[in-house]
């Protein structure tokens, strides 16, 4: 993996954590936190390797997988075993990973409580002796509180709990400031020692636009991104036939490149490694299939796509597939992907700390990258609040609006377009089965309270 010395958090979490200590751990993203919490657990595994060791929550199914790979790579000269446990997935096929005792539960809130609740006593989390809540301060809203409240109750009181986050919430001050239970001690708190939440090397900026013609501008910017990022541009994959030798890459020096100067597909030179983030599902939808008519490889991530969707969408992305992932803030949190060079923010986020963790995909360990949030008559509060949070003021972009609005009609057209496509996909009756499906969750974690 090579790490070669300890990241701040890592320097100051692993000792106490080692020693016994719950531990409260607050760093930047990208900082290395899951390796924090990872290494004492599986240095105490080593040591005594039974069943269901430790158990991790995370608020992402995406996040869950990521945290359990680094799991298998850290732990595979122990032949460690783990379990992801998360919705959208075979509950048969995990209860019966979870049957076998994995060393390692990997789970979001949900979903391991709907197993708790249904299991026969073939396995529970009687001697679970490490709780981690990863991305605590979105674990720690009243969404998660059912589950939480009910996870708690079921766990056994001598066990080590640890929490790490990119932002300290007033939930996890309180939590770090409340009297110890009776023989337990005050958490161990690694605080930032930083106050900016960005890292220096993240370019943040803003660009003011029109609501109404967002999207020729988004093309725009895809088609023209900023110069710093262009050496991130990457090929895809060439698909090649069994038996058969891939083409030789052709020699940059050879020939003077072709000026592109259609809109035919074969023309439209893809942007470097982006990720377009907005608030809602439909609007990720959308903007994925208008950059699909408009060439642009692109793919979604959004919680009404299938789990197997999702993983494939991140797939793609990761292997450079496509350039373009679009995705609401199931995307936002924890998630290390190489080389993101261009975080673009469709929607301002209402909450300002979600900004911090969109930006967070890109300018990861030392790197550069560049952060475009754009800016329309109604977002000024929500740029105003950002920017207190971060200590740090944007800066405006500008773009050729007379080159923007050259391709105002093929971008209206593309518009039309997608706005069909999702009206011929029942994607309104999805938004309304997912929220039925969420009111009788609730309704069952109520009740079961």
């Amino acid at each position: 993996m090579s790490i070669r010395c300890p990241t701040e958090i890592q320097a100051a979490c692993i000792p106490p954590l080692l020693e016994g200590e719950d531990c409260i751990g607050n760093a930047k993203t990208g900082s290395g936190k899951t390796i924090a919490f990872a290494l004492p657990i599986l240095q105490k595994l080593a040591v005594d390797p039974y069943g269901i060791f430790a158990l991790v929550l995370t608020p992402t199914r995406e996040l869950a997988f990521q945290i359990s790979e680094q799991f298998a790579v850290l732990g595979s000269s122990l032949n460690l075993r783990t379990a992801v446990v998360v919705g959208g997935m075979d509950m048969m096929a995990q209860a019966l990973e979870l049957g076998n005792r994995p060393h390692v539960v990997v789970a979001t809130p949900g979903r391991i409580v709907d197993h708790l609740k249904s299991s026969s006593g073939e396995w529970d989390l009687s001697r679970v002796k490490f709780l981690v809540l990863d991305e605590a301060d979105r674990l720690l809203t009243p969404t998660f509180a059912p589950e939480l409240s009910y996870l708690f109750e079921v766990l056994p009181k001598e066990r080590q709990t640890c929490l790490f986050t990119a932002t300290l919430t007033p939930a996890v001050e309180t939590l770090a400031q409340a009297p110890p239970r009776p023989g337990k001690q005050k958490p161990f708190i690694h605080r930032m020692t930083e106050t900016v939440e960005t890292v220096e090397t993240l370019q943040q900026h803003y660009l003011l636009v029109p609501s109404q013609v967002r999207e020729a501008y988004l093309y725009y910017l895809l088609c023209n991104p900023p110069e710093s990022t262009l050496h991130l541009r990457r090929a895809p994959p060439e698909p090649t036939k069994p038996g058969k030798k891939p083409k030789p890459a052709p020699k940059s020096h050879s020939k003077k490149p072709k000026t592109k100067t259609s809109d035919d597909p074969e023309d439209i030179e893809q942007p470097p490694p982006t990720i377009i983030f907005c608030k809602r599902p439909r609007t990720a939808a959308y903007l994925t299939h208008l950059l699909q008519t408009l060439h642009i490889r692109s793919t979604a991530l959004h919680s009404r796509l299938t789990q197997r969707e999702r993983l494939s969408s991140l797939s793609l992305f990761r292997a450079s597939v496509v350039p373009v992932l679009v995705s609401t803030d199931v995307g936002a949190r924890g998630l290390d992907i190489e080389d993101v060079a261009l975080v673009v923010n469709w929607d301002v986020p209402d909450e300002p700390e979600e900004y911090t963790h969109r930006v967070g995909r890109t300018a990861r360990k030392g790197k550069g990258g560049v952060a475009v949030s754009f800016v329309t008559e109604w977002d000024e509060e929500r740029v105003l609040r950002v920017e207190e949070r971060i200590k740090t003021k944007l800066t405006e972009v500008t773009l050729k609006e007379e080159k923007v609005l050259e391709k105002l009609n093929l971008v209206s057209t593309a518009k039309r377009l997608a706005n069909m496509e999702l009206h011929d996909s029942d994607f309104g009756k999805r938004e309304e089965i997912h929220k039925i499906k969420s009111a009788k969750r609730r309704a069952d974690i109520a009740e079961g309270s």
